[in-house]
């Protein structure tokens, strides 16, 4: 009995042993369900990596968070490869989650490139974009994130022609585009539109340039002048409870002052009787150094702070900027504080991200104005009076002391920016990814000026102190949806995006200004109490302006056995600049391809190209006008008239309708090659371009009647822009302790007019007439014309000078003409140069030794010229009641000084050859990598210069000069004499991690 019960016992316990092991044996044969994320060495996620069932087509696609999910036998083999990473196989052994790290064999090739709305690794890149990480920047004091990319990218220049520290960088990618159309490119900060300033260039972790139409095309609308993507540092959940600290100091000073007359020179003038006794007033003052700081210092703190874990991290930072000008009174002071919030839920499925940002500018703008008037200053009058008076001289026109101006005003502008941003990501299945964007930002300012009763408003025009206020602010809102669908099957990889997205703007702004006050003592703070607001001369005025942007987004993305490569994108804008217009919708497609020819079977035995792609792409922008309603009819308020004794505002036509009105287009066409060579060696980009703007914008003179108003804006014109970029990285050392990279870009841009007329509107002349001299000259300086390229200089041809010193004239047909025989006449006038370089190059290097980094950066620009248009205004012997420059007594052309009798004009001696070449930014830094502290990490100490020599024969301070000249940008090259010098600064930093 006993023997039995024992026997069943052991039977039943062989049955349950036996169905445990038909179990575990199903568990092992079928499909899990296992997840991960995928990054690379620093930590990184890395999108679009392929991870395969060993064996099978069944595979999937990291997302651009570089997360993936999919179904695997329990038993079964992973396989993860990525172009430029080494290929990881790794089995799953019944786990559910596989975090993977892949390691790079060719850096170039894996790089993570952002794009409009996502990111690609470079090897599937099919367009033309750049990008720039921090460890590339230019280092220094910079006025802006733009400045940062100097001399880096081909094809974008980068300017600064003003040392005011309240200016911003100048930028153009690809050449003008536009004759009334917006110039400005389009930035993007962390998927949301904003400008330069509103991110602290500290903050940023990376740029990535969009240069050609098919890589633009998907903002359509905004995209016509290139974008611009910033990507701020963000927290990642790998630093735990960690401060950054980064700082500096900066000592400026002007890179090239202009040679004067000096005190001397007036008294040696005086003797040899050619200038009269009574201009000797007994001092010697240099008027620039009066006005400026003696040892202007500028300094930058950031403090970072990280922390977190892969469910919920954070980065915060707070960063504080003050820039001390060269000049009394100018500076420019900026604190950003920045939150960045990152949380996953949900197993992963749902992640959110919140940025709160708020920056304040606190500036002291500086007068263009006094720097002409040191200039004109006698060098042999006072700063100051015995009474400690300014000295004056009140019925000299247009001459007053550049430092009382300075003492005299008080000019102080405040204004902040503050943004909120969220994105949610929800990922419910396998490659399917939704995604919404909401942005909120607020700009606000507040600009105050007063000339109190000791300024020469008051002295020389009686106006009895003068006040200003100006103010005002905008709103932002931004929102976007979009889903995308990523899909591997077999050889095949496939992403679809679809998106809609909506923008509006709400700015309001008013001034109001007075004069003639009781008493100086209140200034702008009591504006109520100048008279002239009881006379009727008081200023006021405020306007408000609304505006919004609603736009469809589609994408495919399309990869074959990562050789054949395909992208193609379709945006419909519509904006309510074109309210009235009867197509207020723009359609902007867009194409690429790219063929990676180093995975054809032909090219598998050779072993000089680890990569060679060919890349082509077509695209096309738009680009509204800067106006709102110029396809309706408007009214205008206009003169007085008395109607039954009382005095009534009249009404008249100032807009004709035109409902045809529509968007500029750029239709550019882009082929391009990415190659490298020898294990990575050697990388580059080659890329030819050519751009059809069509629609132009241009305002046309029309009958009236039958139209109501004399003119009317219309899209007639076509303009062509056409160039090549080159560039080449050579990692020429690459030992444990020695490296040296160096980097080389060219770029070229032809940019013509090509017609100004349709079969509607007709140009009166095929050319029209732009930019000023300013005053006493007072002409134009450049011209536009049909057939011909955009910043041509147009003006009188000069070849010598008469041995009396009087102007020989080369007229357009080729004949000599002498100075009293010449009509200075519209007719005499010829093109004499053109103020946009035609060549832009670029040469950086970075060294490293052991704990030692030295890094240079150079760039320049050539075959352009200059209207140098201190020597037009100062070198002429006519004016004794100015000071003039030293080169005033040289002997032009070699024959003779000026004559007196001669009065200041522009003409081709003024125009110079502008080419240069600057060793920019020099920079050398040490870090203590093996220090053995438990606190304090990787301290690194630098010293670096700015703007620190130029190689160029221009004859004025500097030949990087004001890229556009008016507010449509047809006026480019000249060296205004109202202006802020440029500076070199010297700086020396700290930053280490505690």
């Amino acid at each position: 009995m006993k023997t039995n019960r024992l026997y069943s016992k052991c039977r039943l316990l062989c049955a349950f042993f036996l169905a445990f092991l038909s179990l575990c044996a199903n568990a092992q044969n079928g499909n899990i369900t296992v997840k991960g994320i995928v990054k690379d060495n620093k930590g990184i996620p890395l999108p679009g990596v392929s991870i395969k069932v060993k064996g099978t087509v069944t595979g999937t696609l990291t997302s651009l968070e570089g997360d993936y999910k999919l179904n695997a036998p329990a038993n079964s083999t992973l396989v993860f490869t990525f172009i430029g990473f080494a290929t990881k196989e790794i089995p799953v052994h019944n786990l559910s989650v596989i975090n993977v790290t892949l390691s790079d064999n060719n850096q170039s090739l894996s790089e993570v490139v952002v794009i409009g709305y996502g990111a690609q690794r470079k090897a599937d890149v099919t367009s033309a974009v750049t990008t720039v990480k921090s460890t590339d920047f230019v280092t220094g004091p910079v006025s802006d994130a733009a400045e940062l990319l100097k001399g880096k990218v081909a094809g974008l220049s980068v300017s600064s022609p003003s040392g005011d520290p309240n200016a911003q960088s100048q930028i153009m990618l690809r050449g003008n585009n536009s004759l009334y159309g917006n110039l400005g490119l389009l930035y993007i900060i962390d998927g949301v539109p904003g400008d330069l300033l509103t991110v602290a260039p500290e903050d940023i972790a990376e740029i990535s340039v969009l240069k050609d139409g098919s890589s633009a095309a998907i903002y359509g609308v905004r995209g016509s002048n290139g974008v611009i993507i910033i990507t701020t540092k963000r927290a990642s959940g790998n630093a735990i409870n960690q401060v950054d600290y980064n700082g500096n100091e900066t000592y400026s000073q002007i890179s090239r002052e202009p040679a004067l007359l000096t005190g001397d020179d007036y008294r040696r003038q005086i003797a040899g009787g050619t200038r009269q006794a009574s201009y000797d007033l007994g001092s010697n003052t240099d008027w620039i150094k009066a006005m400026s700081n003696n040892f202007p210092v500028s300094h930058i703190h950031g403090l970072t702070f990280r922390g977190g874990n892969n469910q919920t991290n954070y980065l915060a930072s707070l960063n504080y900027r003050y820039n001390q000008g060269i000049f009394l009174k100018s500076d420019h002071q900026q604190i950003t504080g920045r939150v960045d919030i990152n949380h996953s839920m949900l197993d992963g499925k749902l992640k959110f991200n919140l940025g709160l940002l708020q920056t304040n500018f606190n500036d002291h703008p500086f007068n263009v104005y006094d720097y002409e008037q040191q200039l004109k200053m006698n060098p042999t009058a006072p700063v100051r009076m015995p009474d400690g008076s300014f000295y004056q001289e009140p019925n000299n026109f247009e001459y007053q002391n550049p430092v009382s101006d300075i003492f005299n005003t008080d000019q102080p502008q405040t204004s902040f920016t503050s943004k909120y941003n969220a994105t949610i990501t929800f990922l419910p299945i396998e490659g399917l990814r939704f995604s919404a964007i909401g942005s909120y930002t607020k700009h606000g300012y507040l600009n105050r000026y007063f000339a109190n009763f000791e300024n020469i408003s008051t002295i020389r025009d009686n106006q009895g102190g003068v006040a200003d206020i100006q103010q005002g602010q905008s709103v932002d809102r931004y929102l976007n949806f979009s889903a995308e669908y990523s899909k591997a099957f077999g050889d095949h990889r496939l992403t679809l995006l679809g998106g809609y997205e909506y923008q509006d703007n709400n700015s309001f702004t008013t001034e109001m200004g007075n004069h003639n006050f009781p008493t100086d003592l209140f200034g702008y703070n009591a504006i109520q109490q100048g008279a002239a607001l009881k006379a009727g001369n008081a200023l006021m005025n405020s306007g408000q302006s609304l505006t919004n942007l609603i736009s469809y987004i589609g994408r495919l993305t399309y990869n074959y056995k990562d050789k054949y490569l395909l992208l193609a994108s379709l945006r419909v804008d519509g904006a309510s600049q074109f309210y009235g217009a009867s197509k207020p919708f723009g359609t902007f497609p867009a194409v690429q391809a790219g063929w990676r020819i180093t995975k054809e079977s032909f090219m598998q035995d050779q072993k000089i190209f680890d990569d060679l792609k060919f890349r082509a792409g077509y695209g096309v922008t738009g680009n509204p006008p800067r106006q709102s309603f110029l396809g309706v009819g408007l009214l205008g308020y206009g003169n007085y008239i008395l109607y039954n004794g009382q005095f009534i505002q009249t009404l008249a036509p100032a807009q004709n309708a035109n409902p045809g009105l529509r968007w500029e287009e750029k239709h550019e066409t882009d082929l391009g090659l990415d190659y490298s060579l020898l294990k990575g060696l050697i990388t580059g980009t080659f890329d030819v371009y050519q751009r059809k703007v069509t629609n132009l914008l241009y305002n046309f003179s029309v009958p009236s009647p039958p139209n109501l108003y004399p003119s009317t804006f219309a899209n007639a014109g076509t303009m062509q822009n056409k160039g090549l970029e080159a560039v080449i990285n050579i990692n020429a050392i690459r030992k444990t302790n020695f490296q040296w990279t160096t980097s080389f870009n060219f770029s070229t841009n032809s940019n013509k007019l090509i017609s100004l007329s349709n079969d509607l509107y007709k140009a009166t002349t095929p050319y029209f007439t732009t930019g000023n001299t300013g005053d006493p000259i007072t002409t134009f300086t450049n011209i536009v014309q049909v057939g011909h390229n955009i910043g041509d200089f147009y003006g009188f041809k000069v070849t010598g000078v008469s041995p009396d010193g009087k102007w020989i004239y080369q007229e357009p047909d080729g004949t000599t003409k002498q100075y009293d025989q010449f009509n200075h006449s519209f007719n005499d006038k010829q093109v004499l140069g053109n103020g946009i370089p035609k060549y832009y190059a670029g040469w950086n290097n970075t060294l490293h030794y052991k704990d030692w980094d030295f890094g240079v950066t150079m760039r320049g620009a050539f075959g352009f010229q200059i209207l140098n248009a201190l020597r037009m205004n100062y070198e002429n012997t006519s004016v004794t009641n100015y000071n003039r420059l030293k080169s005033s007594e040289d002997k032009v052309f070699g024959t003779a000084v000026l004559n007196k009798t001669v009065p200041l004009e522009f003409n081709s001696y003024y125009v110079e050859n502008g080419n240069y070449w600057k060793i920019d930014n020099i920079n050398l830094g040490y870090t203590w990598r093996k220090l053995k502290s438990k606190f304090v990490h990787n301290p690194r100490i630098y010293l670096s210069t700015l703007n620190t020599f130029t190689i160029t024969k221009y004859k004025g301070l500097d030949p990087e000069v004001d890229r556009f000249g008016d507010t449509n940008g047809l006026a480019p090259g000249m060296e205004s004499r109202d202006t802020y010098p440029t500076i070199r600064t010297y700086t020396i930093g700290l930053s280490a991690s505690f």
